[in-house]
Order: C-alpha cells, then sequence, then structure tokens
C-alpha cells in the first residue's frame, strides 16, 4: 500500500477551503477534528477498540487482518460508498487519518479499486494539528493590542469590526461570562485552537483581541498567546449604563431566545432559556451573597412571568442590577488588582475603533507587517452589536 499519493501537512488546504475526510472513528473526531472535516470512518469506535487491543497483543498484521474481516462485505461497501458520494461532489478531497498510516491507506486503496486516486495527508491529523498551534505560538509573536471595558460595551462588535480581530469568544462559541454560555454544544478544546488557528492563517500582521481571562467557558486560551495578551498595550471602552442594558438585554436575552427558538421550538425553548438563564445567576452565588442572590432571583422570576405576558423589557429589573452590583465592581477591581496595565486609549466605542484602527496602521508600519482592510464591514454599536 505503500505507493498511494500523498500531499504535505498545508495549512494552504485549509486556507482554501480543501474538502477533507476524516476516516478515523467518531470517538476521535468528536475530540478533535481538522476545520471543515468530514467524519467518514474506516471503523466505527468498537470496531476501532477491537483492532487495537489486537495491535497491542498480537502485533500490526494480526490487527490489520482483524480490521479486514470487521469491516468486509456489506459493511465495507456502505463506507466505500459513503466516500465516493463525497468524491462525486468534491473530486479534489483528501482523506487523512490520525498518523496518515494505515487507515488512510486503506482509505486509499478502496477508493482506488472503486475507480479514484486520492492522496492523503502525510502525518495525517497529527502533522495538521501540530502546524495550527505552531501558528498559534507564532501569532504571540506578532503586534498584540487587547480591548478591554466593563461589561455591555460592545466589545465583541468592535473586534469583528477589524480586519485584523481575532474573536476568540467565537472560536469559543462562549461569551465568556456566567451567562455566556451559547445554546449549541461547545467546541473541544482541539476544536477551539483549530478555530483560532485557521483564522489567525489570514492574520499575519497586528492582532486586536477582546480582554478575556484564560478561561473562555471550557475552553483556555493557548498559554503563548495568553502571556503575550497579559503584556500588550489595551484599549478601554466606555459606554453609559442606558447604553450597555441595551446590549446586555438583547444579548442575554433577546438574541438568546432567538436560537432557542429556532433550535428547539416555542414551549421547549421557552423552558430552556429560563433554565440556562436561571442556572446562570445561580452559579454566582458565592460572589453576589444570599440575600442580594434572592433578591435578584425574585426580580428574575417576575421578569420571566412578565416575559411570557408579551413585556421582555422587564428583564432590565434585574440586568440592571447585575451590571452595577456584580459586573461593574469585579471589573474595576481587576483593573485595580493590575496596575501595571498600559491603555493607549480611553473613550467610546467609535472613538476606540478609531484607535485600534491607528495602532494596527502603525504598528504595521514599525514592522513592515500587512494592516489588512481596517473597514466596518456594516458592524454597528448599535442594539444589534453583540457585547463584550
Amino acid at each position: 500500500m505503500n505507493q498511494w499519493p500523498l500531499v504535505e501537512p498545508d495549512l494552504a488546504l485549509l486556507r482554501e477551503g480543501r474538502v477533507l475526510i476524516d476516516v478515523r472513528a467518531p470517538v476521535e473526531f468528536a475530540q478533535g477534528a481538522l476545520p471543515g472535516a468530514l467524519n467518514l470512518s474506516l471503523m466505527d469506535d468498537e470496531e476501532r477498540h477491537r483492532v487495537g487491543i489486537e495491535y497491542k497483543y498480537g502485533g500490526q498484521q494480526a490487527a490489520l487482518a482483524l480490521g479486514q474481516r470487521l469491516v468486509s462485505g456489506g459493511t465495507r461497501a456502505a463506507r466505500v460508498d459513503a466516500w465516493m458520494r463525497v468524491l462525486e461532489k468534491h473530486p479534489d478531497a483528501i482523506v487523512y487519518c490520525f498518523r496518515g498510516g494505515l487507515r488512510s491507506q486503506v482509505a486509499q486503496q478502496w477508493i482506488s479499486e472503486a475507480g479514484v486516486t486520492r492522496p492523503r495527508i502525510r502525518g495525517g491529523w497529527k502533522a495538521m494539528r501540530q502546524a495550527l498551534c505552531a501558528r498559534i505560538d507564532s501569532a504571540a509573536e506578532q503586534p498584540l493590542l487587547v480591548v478591554g471595558g466593563l461589561t455591555g460595551c460592545a466589545k465583541t462588535s468592535l473586534i469583528l469590526a477589524l480586519d485584523n480581530g481575532l474573536d476568540l469568544e467565537g472560536c469559543a462559541r462562549h461569551k465568556g461570562s456566567a451567562f455566556g454560555r451559547h445554546p449549541l454544544p461547545a467546541p473541544s478544546q482541539i476544536d477551539f485552537e483549530h478555530a483560532m488557528g485557521l483564522r489567525l492563517l489570514d492574520l499575519p500582521g497586528p492582532l486586536v483581541v477582546e480582554d478575556e481571562s484564560r478561561h473562555i467557558g471550557a475552553a483556555n486560551v493557548p498559554l503563548t498567546l495568553w502571556r503575550a495578551m497579559e503584556q500588550a498595550p489595551r484599549l478601554r471602552v466606555e459606554m453609559p449604563l442606558d447604553w450597555r442594558l441595551a446590549r446586555i438585554h438583547k444579548d442575554y436575552i433577546d438574541d438568546l431566545w432567538e436560537v432557542y427558538r429556532k433550535q428547539c421550538g416555542e414551549w421547549l425553548g421557552w423552558a430552556l432559556m429560563q433554565k440556562q438563564l436561571a442556572g446562570s445567576l445561580a452559579r454566582l452565588r458565592k460572589r453576589l451573597g444570599r440575600a442580594r442572590l434572592a433578591r435578584l432571583q425574585r426580580l428574575q422570576l417576575l421578569a420571566f412571568r412578565e416575559h411570557a405576558r408579551g413585556n421582555r423589557q422587564a428583564h432590565e429589573a434585574w440586568l440592571a442590577p447585575l451590571l452595577t452590583e456584580y459586573y461593574d465592581p469585579m471589573y474595576r477591581y481587576q483593573l485595580e488588582k493590575h496596575p501595571e496595565q498600559r491603555f493607549l486609549h480611553v473613550g467610546d466605542w467609535e472613538s476606540c475603533l478609531a484607535a485600534a484602527k491607528e495602532w494596527t496602521a502603525e504598528a504595521a508600519r514599525v514592522g513592515d507587517l500587512p494592516a489588512g482592510r481596517q473597514t466596518n464591514r456594516g458592524v454597528s454599536p448599535g442594539c444589534g452589536a453583540a457585547t463584550g
């Protein structure tokens, strides 16, 4: 099987959006895949488990023989048919397994016997992952600007308004706060890192990121980038309370409801949304204290009742004190805790956007790096903007 063609583990394959056929088992794919890959397994989880035991005690040839017996007849035909259906739509698709070894070679052979020759990635998933992680590590050496500010200042919208913005929360599918969980499943740590690496392929120059803790939901910012963020200069967005409250309301209530309604329907979506918001508030028990938590829970429950009657604005009764009594003091405490942080600019959303563009152009000029097109891309800091 050594004659089957190879391609190098080049990240250009991901940048170009090439279709990749991942022949690893579903459990491996769930732990982390290459961006955009399709999981069409050579072996299912149980078959892989049995072959792995055979490999451990009987060696490679015994494992290969067992795999051939397990995936034969109608099972083999079904898996080849799944590969061929993809190749009919995407004739330039490429195959990979964990290390670019036996499984992807077997897939190549069976595909070839069906009349098509396709390459596999040399080194497979492991080599491509190493390249993506190396890209993240190298990004820590690029000029970096961090955008901070109180909750509700639309920091994420500012990041998205820049061609050189890296949206860490988007990669993590989490808003980075107790109320930031997305209704859809969060990516694995590996998939979070791969999403970051993929975005960074198009960002060779100065980078702008949002001020985050190292933990964003279940994901952790890679240590090299996190350390660079800690040392980077900063902007601070400052907006009035009513402005921030409107954005928090849209982000935590209106947008969340729309996602749940579309995914789960009116009745189940409403129940799940209430459960998520109530659970998010309850998780702040230690920080809020028993009495303040109980007060906010009562206000939240009343808001749910009013919302069901059509009054969505009732949520401001618990969102406003959540901002002023929890998020704002916590942010100011962090500022006092880190007096060494350097703020290049402090101002409203528009002035911080302009400052980020100015910093990008200057950093690119000094470092002789590409600055990118710094256009707004139609993102507005109005009520439709995502919150930071």
